[in-house]
């Protein structure tokens, strides 16, 4: 059984912890927020964009066999984790996850080049026996996003040119409300031709499309690499919401547990007290009994 000062010294503990735990679970939940209301000003951005692609495809068609790739010679995927603990299964879960993708894809180890931002993810990857390529630090906040997607989108850029990446994915977490998410996987390169041509025949919502002076081919290759990048950074947006999402859950679980083990010792606390004092008492009704005898 613990003394009353061990007792003493966990209480103190647990509510220190307690603080913590609080802490982090009001710092997660204020993290979620700014996350969503990004990937909410994506939304309105990523329809611009297609309005934009879908007047350039309707008013000059490309030539559709430059989007088509004849067979893939190697893969470049971006797996999106997390550095930070106190997170839950988050970074087991996206790495499983991606594991399952990439050996589902079929493709030989030596034609894949993998990408990991946070080194949590990666060591689930390398335990599964798939090597990092490169690493790159988690955005500790919405205005850390911007670099590190264009960390990501340097580094693609040279694995398109120096090692003929054919193809790129990406593997992140989706939030599916306040405290859930979903491993997901998109590929981001090249473009699903069936999907622009779809754009293409869709009706224009006004009277009229609009016109533009540049040529149609460079300003198709201007607005697809805006729809790379902004996919990238709704993914990077999604996966810190995700993360934070499962952040909060671990922490409102962690909470919980700790407002158990806290009551726990100050009821033993509260009963080795009031025993001891029982015991005082008695010692003393005993003395003055002997004294009174006496």
């Amino acid at each position: 059984m613990n003394s009353p000062e061990a007792l003493r010294r966990k209480i103190d503990s647990a509510r220190d912890l307690q603080s913590v735990v609080k802490t982090m679970k009001a710092l997660a939940a204020a993290s979620i927020r700014q996350y969503e209301l990004s990937v909410a000003s994506l939304a309105r951005y990523d329809r611009t964009l297609t309005l934009a692609l879908q007047a350039v495809l309707q008013r000059s068609p490309p030539d559709w066999s430059q989007f088509v790739v004849p067979a893939v010679r190697r893969t470049g995927w971006v797996v999106l984790g997390s550095d930070r603990g106190m997170c839950g299964q988050f970074n087991e879960r996206i790495g499983q996850f991606a594991v399952e993708r990439l050996e589902a894809d079929g493709i030989s180890a030596d034609r894949v080049l993998i990408a990991c931002v946070g080194d949590r993810a990666g060591a689930t990857l390398e335990r599964a026996g798939w090597s990092v390529a490169s690493r790159l630090v988690v955005p500790s906040s919405i205005a850390g996003v911007v670099p590190v997607v264009q960390a990501i989108v340097l580094t693609l850029e040279e694995w398109r040119t120096s090692h003929q990446v054919d193809r790129i994915s990406v593997v992140h977490a989706r939030p599916l409300g306040s405290s859930t998410y979903q491993p997901t996987c998109q590929q981001l390169f090249p473009l699903d031709v069936d999907h622009l041509k779809a754009l293409r025949a869709t009706p224009w919502p006004g009277r009229s499309l609009p016109t533009y002076a540049s040529e149609g081919d460079r300003l198709l290759s201007a607005l697809i690499r805006q729809v790379f990048f902004v996919s990238l950074y709704r993914a990077c947006a999604e996966s810190l919401a995700s993360e934070n999402a499962s952040r909060l859950m671990s922490m409102q679980v962690a909470e919980k547990n700790v407002a158990e083990r806290l009551a726990q010792y100050e009821f033993e606390f509260q009963q080795q007290r009031q025993t001891s004092i029982t015991s005082e008492l008695l010692d003393i009704v005993a003395g003055f009994e002997a004294l009174t005898q006496a």
